[in-house]
């Protein structure tokens, strides 16, 4: 085997290595529950933009405040994955 054989399985181990530390996922998933289900028909008909826009109806309002250091709330799909 050559030296950049070698360098390139080191190099892919590595890689393997830092995805198996990887930590699980944190983030929580949208819920499927009623309150939710509109959310769901906008993202399935109308797609991802549009259904990021229908949060900003619900979320950041008072009792649906973001926690502290929350990201920009215009990119709610970037984060939380919708169970569909």
């Amino acid at each position: 085997m050559k030296k950049r054989d070698l360098i390139t399985l080191g190099i892919g181990a590595a890689v393997l290595v830092v995805l198996w530390l990887a930590p699980e996922e944190t983030t929580p998933v949208l819920p499927t529950d009623d309150t939710h289900a509109p959310f769901q028909k906008v993202f399935q008909e109308q797609g991802k933009k549009a259904a990021e826009a229908f949060c900003k109806g619900c979320h950041g309002k008072p009792g649906m405040e973001f926690p502290p250091g929350h990201p920009d709330p215009n990119r709610c799909l970037f984060c939380h994955k919708p169970k569909i």
